[in-house]
Protein backbone atom coordinates (compact mmCIF):
# COMPACT_ATOMS: atom_id res chain seq x y z
CA UNK A 1 0.00 0.00 0.00
CA UNK A 2 2.86 2.39 0.75
CA UNK A 3 2.84 5.74 2.48
CA UNK A 4 1.03 8.97 1.66
CA UNK A 5 2.29 12.52 1.22
CA UNK A 6 0.09 15.60 1.32
CA UNK A 7 1.66 18.84 0.09
CA UNK A 8 -0.34 21.88 1.24
CA UNK A 9 0.49 25.32 -0.08
CA UNK A 10 -0.11 28.14 2.39
CA UNK A 11 -3.25 30.26 2.24
CA UNK A 12 -3.59 33.66 0.59
CA UNK A 13 -1.14 36.08 2.20
CA UNK A 14 -1.58 39.77 2.89
CA UNK A 15 0.58 41.81 0.53
CA UNK A 16 -0.73 45.05 2.02
CA UNK A 17 1.41 44.46 5.11
CA UNK A 18 4.77 46.23 4.79
CA UNK A 19 6.88 43.44 6.26
CA UNK A 20 9.65 41.12 5.15
CA UNK A 21 8.52 38.15 3.05
CA UNK A 22 9.18 35.69 5.86
CA UNK A 23 6.86 37.63 8.20
CA UNK A 24 3.99 38.19 5.74
CA UNK A 25 0.71 37.11 7.41
CA UNK A 26 -2.38 35.45 6.01
CA UNK A 27 -5.39 37.38 4.81
CA UNK A 28 -8.76 36.43 6.27
CA UNK A 29 -9.42 34.51 3.04
CA UNK A 30 -6.18 32.59 3.62
CA UNK A 31 -7.18 31.59 7.14
CA UNK A 32 -10.58 30.35 5.97
CA UNK A 33 -8.94 28.41 3.14
CA UNK A 34 -6.61 26.65 5.58
CA UNK A 35 -9.56 25.70 7.77
CA UNK A 36 -11.52 24.41 4.78
CA UNK A 37 -8.65 22.16 3.73
CA UNK A 38 -8.24 20.87 7.29
CA UNK A 39 -11.95 20.15 7.57
CA UNK A 40 -11.89 18.35 4.20
CA UNK A 41 -8.98 16.14 5.28
CA UNK A 42 -10.91 15.29 8.45
CA UNK A 43 -13.99 14.34 6.43
CA UNK A 44 -11.88 12.12 4.16
CA UNK A 45 -10.36 10.41 7.23
CA UNK A 46 -6.90 11.49 6.05
CA UNK A 47 -5.48 12.76 9.32
CA UNK A 48 -1.68 12.99 9.10
CA UNK A 49 0.66 11.11 11.41
CA UNK A 50 3.18 13.93 11.13
CA UNK A 51 2.91 17.59 10.14
CA UNK A 52 5.99 19.51 9.00
CA UNK A 53 5.75 23.19 8.09
CA UNK A 54 7.85 26.06 6.89
CA UNK A 55 8.22 28.52 9.79
CA UNK A 56 7.34 31.49 7.58
CA UNK A 57 4.33 33.14 9.19
CA UNK A 58 1.88 32.51 6.33
CA UNK A 59 2.86 28.82 6.24
CA UNK A 60 2.94 28.01 9.96
CA UNK A 61 -0.36 29.83 10.46
CA UNK A 62 -1.86 27.79 7.61
CA UNK A 63 -0.61 24.60 9.26
CA UNK A 64 -2.04 25.63 12.63
CA UNK A 65 -5.46 26.55 11.24
CA UNK A 66 -5.69 23.33 9.22
CA UNK A 67 -4.55 21.13 12.11
CA UNK A 68 -7.02 22.73 14.53
CA UNK A 69 -9.85 22.26 12.01
CA UNK A 70 -8.91 18.56 12.04
CA UNK A 71 -9.27 18.53 15.84
CA UNK A 72 -5.55 17.92 16.31
CA UNK A 73 -2.98 19.52 18.60
CA UNK A 74 -1.07 22.19 16.68
CA UNK A 75 1.79 21.94 19.17
CA UNK A 76 2.76 18.73 17.36
CA UNK A 77 3.67 20.64 14.19
CA UNK A 78 7.37 20.35 13.34
CA UNK A 79 8.84 23.57 11.95
CA UNK A 80 11.47 23.08 9.26
CA UNK A 81 13.33 26.12 7.93
CA UNK A 82 14.53 24.27 4.83
CA UNK A 83 10.98 24.22 3.42
CA UNK A 84 11.07 28.02 3.02
CA UNK A 85 12.36 28.98 -0.45
CA UNK A 86 13.22 25.30 -0.97
CA UNK A 87 14.42 23.56 -4.10
CA UNK A 88 13.34 20.01 -4.92
CA UNK A 89 16.56 18.57 -3.51
CA UNK A 90 15.97 20.42 -0.22
CA UNK A 91 12.44 19.04 0.06
CA UNK A 92 13.63 15.52 -0.75
CA UNK A 93 16.11 15.76 2.12
CA UNK A 94 13.33 16.88 4.48
CA UNK A 95 11.23 13.89 3.38
CA UNK A 96 14.17 11.54 3.88
CA UNK A 97 14.37 12.62 7.54
CA UNK A 98 10.70 11.99 8.30
CA UNK A 99 10.39 8.97 10.65
CA UNK A 100 9.48 5.84 8.71
CA UNK A 101 6.58 5.06 11.04
CA UNK A 102 4.74 8.19 9.82
CA UNK A 103 2.49 6.64 7.19
CA UNK A 104 0.67 9.83 6.18
CA UNK A 105 2.70 13.04 6.19
CA UNK A 106 1.50 16.62 5.70
CA UNK A 107 4.03 19.18 4.46
CA UNK A 108 2.99 22.85 4.49
CA UNK A 109 4.99 25.31 2.45
CA UNK A 110 5.48 27.33 -0.68
CA UNK A 111 5.75 27.52 -4.43
CA UNK A 112 7.59 27.05 -6.71
CA UNK A 113 9.12 24.29 -4.59
CA UNK A 114 5.89 22.38 -3.99
CA UNK A 115 4.81 22.43 -7.63
CA UNK A 116 8.28 21.32 -8.72
CA UNK A 117 8.33 18.53 -6.12
CA UNK A 118 4.89 17.32 -7.20
CA UNK A 119 5.97 17.01 -10.83
CA UNK A 120 9.26 15.40 -9.84
CA UNK A 121 7.53 12.75 -7.74
CA UNK A 122 4.93 12.08 -10.44
CA UNK A 123 7.71 11.88 -13.01
CA UNK A 124 5.98 13.87 -15.72
CA UNK A 125 4.50 17.23 -16.46
CA UNK A 126 1.03 17.52 -14.99
CA UNK A 127 -1.65 19.13 -17.22
CA UNK A 128 -2.58 22.55 -15.84
CA UNK A 129 -6.13 23.78 -15.23
CA UNK A 130 -7.49 26.68 -17.26
CA UNK A 131 -6.04 29.26 -14.87
CA UNK A 132 -2.54 27.83 -15.42
CA UNK A 133 -1.95 27.11 -11.71
CA UNK A 134 -1.13 23.65 -10.44
CA UNK A 135 -1.07 24.54 -6.72
CA UNK A 136 -2.56 27.98 -6.09
CA UNK A 137 -2.70 29.27 -2.51
CA UNK A 138 -4.79 27.12 -0.14
CA UNK A 139 -4.56 23.96 -2.20
CA UNK A 140 -3.07 20.53 -1.67
CA UNK A 141 -1.64 17.63 -3.67
CA UNK A 142 -2.20 14.09 -2.37
CA UNK A 143 0.34 11.48 -3.45
CA UNK A 144 0.77 7.75 -2.96
CA UNK A 145 4.38 7.07 -2.04
CA UNK A 146 6.74 4.11 -1.58
CA UNK A 147 7.71 3.00 1.92
CA UNK A 148 11.34 4.13 1.66
CA UNK A 149 11.86 7.90 1.40
CA UNK A 150 15.63 7.87 1.78
CA UNK A 151 16.29 8.05 -1.94
CA UNK A 152 13.21 9.07 -3.92
CA UNK A 153 13.76 8.96 -7.69
CA UNK A 154 11.65 10.91 -10.16
CA UNK A 155 8.38 9.07 -10.72
CA UNK A 156 8.41 7.45 -7.27
CA UNK A 157 4.97 8.82 -6.42
CA UNK A 158 1.48 8.62 -7.84
CA UNK A 159 -0.77 11.68 -7.82
CA UNK A 160 -4.08 10.80 -6.19
CA UNK A 161 -5.59 14.24 -6.57
CA UNK A 162 -5.30 17.99 -6.19
CA UNK A 163 -7.83 19.87 -4.06
CA UNK A 164 -8.38 23.60 -3.85
CA UNK A 165 -10.04 25.30 -0.91
CA UNK A 166 -11.94 27.44 -3.42
CA UNK A 167 -13.74 24.30 -4.63
CA UNK A 168 -14.88 23.23 -1.15
CA UNK A 169 -18.06 24.24 0.75
CA UNK A 170 -17.77 27.58 2.52
CA UNK A 171 -19.55 26.37 5.65
CA UNK A 172 -18.47 23.71 8.11
CA UNK A 173 -20.46 20.78 9.52
CA UNK A 174 -21.38 21.18 13.15
CA UNK A 175 -21.93 18.18 15.47
CA UNK A 176 -25.59 17.33 15.08
CA UNK A 177 -27.50 14.06 15.54
CA UNK A 178 -28.75 14.28 11.96
CA UNK A 179 -25.55 15.77 10.53
CA UNK A 180 -27.35 18.54 8.67
CA UNK A 181 -26.28 21.71 10.45
CA UNK A 182 -23.70 23.92 8.74
CA UNK A 183 -21.96 26.88 10.33
CA UNK A 184 -19.54 29.59 9.27
CA UNK A 185 -16.60 28.28 11.32
CA UNK A 186 -15.23 24.88 12.39
CA UNK A 187 -17.00 23.32 15.36
CA UNK A 188 -14.33 24.18 17.95
CA UNK A 189 -14.96 27.93 17.48
CA UNK A 190 -18.26 27.61 19.35
CA UNK A 191 -16.72 26.24 22.54
CA UNK A 192 -15.19 29.15 24.45
CA UNK A 193 -13.94 30.04 27.90
CA UNK A 194 -13.40 33.22 29.87
CA UNK A 195 -12.01 34.39 33.19
CA UNK A 196 -13.11 36.91 35.77
CA UNK A 197 -9.69 38.20 36.93
CA UNK A 198 -9.79 39.28 40.55
CA UNK A 199 -7.58 40.31 43.48
CA UNK A 200 -8.05 41.14 47.13
CA UNK A 201 -6.69 44.66 47.63
CA UNK A 202 -6.68 46.22 51.10
CA UNK A 203 -9.30 43.65 52.12
CA UNK A 204 -11.60 44.51 49.22
CA UNK A 205 -12.43 42.45 46.13
CA UNK A 206 -11.48 44.05 42.81
CA UNK A 207 -12.32 42.83 39.29
CA UNK A 208 -10.12 43.56 36.29
CA UNK A 209 -11.97 44.64 33.15
CA UNK A 210 -10.52 45.35 29.71
CA UNK A 211 -11.92 47.17 26.73
CA UNK A 212 -13.05 45.29 23.64
CA UNK A 213 -10.56 45.25 20.77
CA UNK A 214 -12.13 48.33 19.18
CA UNK A 215 -12.64 49.97 22.59
CA UNK A 216 -16.43 50.03 22.33
CA UNK A 217 -17.34 48.40 25.66
CA UNK A 218 -15.90 46.68 28.74
CA UNK A 219 -15.34 42.92 28.73
CA UNK A 220 -13.62 40.10 30.58
CA UNK A 221 -10.92 38.05 28.76
CA UNK A 222 -12.61 35.44 26.54
CA UNK A 223 -11.67 33.26 23.59
CA UNK A 224 -12.01 30.04 21.64
CA UNK A 225 -10.91 26.80 23.25
CA UNK A 226 -8.41 25.52 20.69
CA UNK A 227 -8.26 21.70 20.47
CA UNK A 228 -4.85 21.51 22.16
CA UNK A 229 -5.99 23.36 25.31
CA UNK A 230 -8.28 22.66 28.23
CA UNK A 231 -10.91 25.36 28.87
CA UNK A 232 -8.84 26.59 31.83
CA UNK A 233 -5.65 26.77 29.76
CA UNK A 234 -7.45 28.64 26.98
CA UNK A 235 -8.91 31.10 29.49
CA UNK A 236 -5.49 31.72 31.05
CA UNK A 237 -4.06 32.35 27.59
CA UNK A 238 -6.74 34.94 26.86
CA UNK A 239 -6.12 36.62 30.22
CA UNK A 240 -2.44 36.94 29.40
CA UNK A 241 -3.03 38.28 25.89
CA UNK A 242 -6.10 40.47 26.38
CA UNK A 243 -5.55 41.73 29.94
CA UNK A 244 -1.80 41.27 30.46
CA UNK A 245 -2.23 39.25 33.65
CA UNK A 246 -1.24 35.82 34.92
CA UNK A 247 -2.73 33.87 37.76
CA UNK A 248 -4.44 30.78 39.08
CA UNK A 249 -7.54 29.67 37.17
CA UNK A 250 -10.04 27.69 39.25
CA UNK A 251 -10.74 24.09 38.30
CA UNK A 252 -14.49 24.64 38.28
CA UNK A 253 -16.34 27.18 36.16
CA UNK A 254 -18.70 29.56 37.93
CA UNK A 255 -21.25 29.03 35.19
CA UNK A 256 -21.63 29.66 31.45
CA UNK A 257 -23.49 31.92 29.06
CA UNK A 258 -24.38 31.83 25.39
CA UNK A 259 -24.29 34.35 22.58
CA UNK A 260 -24.86 34.33 18.82
CA UNK A 261 -21.94 34.56 16.39
CA UNK A 262 -20.78 32.97 13.11
CA UNK A 263 -24.25 31.69 12.36
CA UNK A 264 -24.54 29.68 15.56
CA UNK A 265 -24.53 29.75 19.35
CA UNK A 266 -21.27 30.04 21.23
CA UNK A 267 -21.13 28.57 24.74
CA UNK A 268 -18.74 30.34 27.13
CA UNK A 269 -17.58 28.71 30.38
CA UNK A 270 -16.52 31.38 32.88
CA UNK A 271 -13.78 30.67 35.47
CA UNK A 272 -12.55 32.85 38.34
CA UNK A 273 -8.84 33.66 38.15
CA UNK A 274 -6.87 35.04 41.06
CA UNK A 275 -4.34 37.43 39.53
CA UNK A 276 -0.78 36.81 40.70
CA UNK A 277 1.12 38.98 38.23
CA UNK A 278 0.21 42.03 36.18
CA UNK A 279 2.44 42.76 33.20
CA UNK A 280 3.76 46.33 32.97
CA UNK A 281 2.19 48.37 30.20
CA UNK A 282 5.24 48.19 27.96
CA UNK A 283 5.21 44.36 28.10
CA UNK A 284 1.48 43.96 27.49
CA UNK A 285 0.98 43.24 23.80
CA UNK A 286 -2.66 44.41 23.67
CA UNK A 287 -2.24 47.51 25.80
CA UNK A 288 -4.27 49.50 23.22
CA UNK A 289 -7.36 48.00 24.87
CA UNK A 290 -6.97 49.64 28.26
CA UNK A 291 -7.71 47.89 31.56
CA UNK A 292 -9.04 48.93 34.96
CA UNK A 293 -9.53 47.42 38.40
CA UNK A 294 -13.07 48.08 39.62
CA UNK A 295 -15.39 47.02 42.43
CA UNK A 296 -17.83 44.14 41.82
CA UNK A 297 -20.68 46.66 41.70
CA UNK A 298 -18.89 48.77 39.09
CA UNK A 299 -18.10 45.65 37.05
CA UNK A 300 -21.76 44.66 37.04
CA UNK A 301 -22.73 48.08 35.67
CA UNK A 302 -20.10 48.04 32.89
CA UNK A 303 -20.40 44.50 31.55
CA UNK A 304 -23.02 43.99 28.87
CA UNK A 305 -23.70 40.28 29.57
CA UNK A 306 -26.30 40.16 32.38
CA UNK A 307 -25.25 36.60 33.23
CA UNK A 308 -21.86 37.88 34.40
CA UNK A 309 -23.48 39.95 37.15
CA UNK A 310 -24.74 36.79 38.83
CA UNK A 311 -21.35 35.10 38.39
CA UNK A 312 -19.58 38.00 40.10
CA UNK A 313 -22.00 37.73 43.02
CA UNK A 314 -21.30 33.99 43.09
CA UNK A 315 -17.56 34.71 43.21
CA UNK A 316 -18.07 37.03 46.19
CA UNK A 317 -19.99 34.29 48.00
CA UNK A 318 -17.28 31.70 47.28
CA UNK A 319 -14.50 33.97 48.52
CA UNK A 320 -16.41 34.80 51.70
CA UNK A 321 -17.07 31.12 52.33
CA UNK A 322 -13.37 30.28 51.90
CA UNK A 323 -12.30 33.05 54.27
CA UNK A 324 -10.40 34.90 51.52
CA UNK A 325 -12.80 37.81 51.78
CA UNK A 326 -14.34 39.11 54.99
CA UNK A 327 -17.78 40.68 55.02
Amino acid sequence: MGRELILMRHGKSDWDQQVEDFQRPLKERGRRGAEQLGQWLLEQHWLPDRVVSSPAQRAIHTAQMAVQAMGMDNRSIVQERRIYAARVEDLLQVLAEVPAEAQRVLLVGHNPGFEDLTEYLVGEEIPLPKDGKLLPTASLAHLQMPDDWNDLPSGAGKLLGITRASSLPKKFPFPDPQGKELRERPAYYYKQSAVIPYRIHDGNLEILLVMSNKRRYWIIPKGIVDPQFTPQEAAAKEAYEEAGVEGRVAEQALSSYQYEKWGGECNVAVFPMEVERELPEESWHERHRGREWVTPKQAGKRLKQPELIGMIKQLVTLLEASGSLTV
